[in-house]
């Protein structure tokens, strides 16, 4: 059963988080994110909905509440963030 976090939060300016974001996919990895999707809403490129696969809730718990990450979202200039914790119940393709 795959296990997903959803997060969402508004940054300062998207292009300082997407570098602070692309320079932390090492430690995203060995935390145990198996991949990812960014979105952000229609008419707010600051509000950003970030969509991952992690091999365990417990490790993604563990990973975004650590002292190391709350850091880092300080220096993206995440705003607020809210996370979700989801796991797969049914998937498909049409």
């Amino acid at each position: 059963m795959s296990q997903y976090v959803l997060i969402i939060h508004e940054v300062e300016e998207y292009p300082a988080w997407k570098k602070i974001f692309d320079g932390a996919a090492a430690i995203r990895k060995e935390a145990g994110e198996l991949s990812y999707q960014v979105l952000s809403y229609q008419n707010n490129s600051n509000k950003i909905v970030h969509f991952s696969l992690w091999s365990s809730i417990d490790k993604a718990k563990s990973f975004f509440e650590s002292p190391r990450l709350v850091k880092i979202r300080e220096e993206a200039g995440v705003k607020a963030p809210e996370f979700i914790y989801l796991n797969e119940i049914e998937s498909g393709i049409l």
